[in-house]
């Protein structure tokens, strides 16, 4: 998809069969874009207390990149016919890799989720003297800062940001300043200077390629690690639980690396728009839709349906008085010590715990 080439033999909109194409991934992409937004919304007025949770992140995310995409797609036919200069030399070049960065943020997120919660048993001491000294800091503050605090829980509650989650969030602004620097070299390109753009676009697209086949790889290890984890668990909703993990990490590997190593042999992405027969109009138009469908659109569509159950609203539960007597005093067990009980809980809390 990354292309941006001249099209066709320099003049006119582009085949029918391409802008066929790109028509129907509009499509596609709006109504998994319009889907997200729609369950966005459900979803937050059934859980207005949490704030911006794990599960509303990714349907904003997923509902704005394929947003992009659309945005995409129609610019693309209009600015073909339209013969817009800067969309054949960065512009177009920028809103085109805007989309596939977004949706790399998205699943290096849950990426960034499952590696916590393989690691949360080593981790769970740290966080824990964290926790508790930022509860100390909290406690110790004076009024303006309560207020600011306040403040931001309102804004971002629901909200864990760790250590990895902020290294996606780098790789993220990393990745549109890299776009934007290929973006520029292409424009200057354009001119009599030794910068081949053709070339910059296909280097582009090896090195993104590359980088989405080794998400997908790291995707399926975490998640069968995972998968081991959640099998010695014992809970009530620990089977559908594994199956969705299972089947996110499978859909990932799968789809991830089948569209970059299509990226990879053909090119088609980069020099979509060069052809010289009709055979290779229908050829290229089948592999961008390819390309679209399967590096995007379905893994889009499976995080949605993955996510698609409702939180179930938080209810106040008033505390009970016991009127229980005890009468006898039995020996106490070494199961029933305290300690141990919460070594247990707090290795198992993460894992009975939602993964998606």
């Amino acid at each position: 998809m990354f292309n941006a080439a001249a099209a066709g033999d320099g003049g006119g909109c582009l085949p029918m069969p391409i802008i066929a194409v790109e028509a129907a991934l509009a499509v596609i992409d709006a109504s998994i874009s319009a889907a997200a937004f729609v369950q966005l919304a459900r979803i937050h007025r059934h859980d207005l207390q949490n704030g911006w949770t794990r599960q509303k992140i990714f349907h904003f995310m997923i509902g704005l990149c394929n947003i992009v995409f659309v945005t995409y797609f129609v610019s693309t036919i209009v600015a073909t016919c339209e013969k817009w200069l800067c969309w054949v030399h960065g512009c177009g070049f920028v809103l085109m890799a805007s989309p596939q960065i977004l949706l790399l943020a998205s699943f290096l997120l849950l990426l960034s989720f499952w590696v916590d919660l393989c690691h949360q048993t080593n981790d769970e001491d740290e966080e824990d003297v964290t926790s508790h000294h930022e509860a100390l800091l909290d406690r110790t503050k004076n009024k303006p800062g309560i207020r600011a605090v306040d403040l931001r829980q309102r804004c971002c509650s629901g909200v864990q940001l760790g250590s990895r989650q902020k290294f996606v969030i780098l790789v993220f602004l990393l990745s549109f300043v890299v776009t934007i620097a290929f973006a520029i070299l292409i424009w200057v390109g354009r001119g009599e200077n030794p910068i081949d753009s053709s070339l910059l676009k296909r280097v582009y697209l090896d090195v993104f390629s590359v980088v989405v086949i080794v998400l997908g790889g790291a995707l399926a290890c975490y998640g069968a690690l995972l998968f081991s984890k959640m099998s010695k668990v014992r809970s009530e909703t620990g089977s559908s639980e594994k199956r969705k993990v299972a089947s996110l990490a499978a859909v990932s590997l799968i789809c991830f690396s089948s569209s970059a190593i299509l990226a990879l042999v053909t090119n088609v992405p980069v020099l979509l728009y060069w052809y010289s027969t009709d055979a290779d109009i229908i050829n290229n138009a089948i592999i961008l839709f390819m390309y679209c469908f399967i590096g995007s659109s379905i893994p889009s569509g499976f995080v949605l349906w993955v996510m698609r159950d409702i939180p179930h609203r938080q209810t106040v539960e008033r505390p009970t008085h016991s009127r229980v007597v005890t009468l006898f005093r039995d020996r106490p067990s070494i199961t029933q010590d305290p300690q141990w009980r919460t070594a247990v809980t707090s290795s198992n809390k993460a894992l009975k715990s939602s993964p998606i």
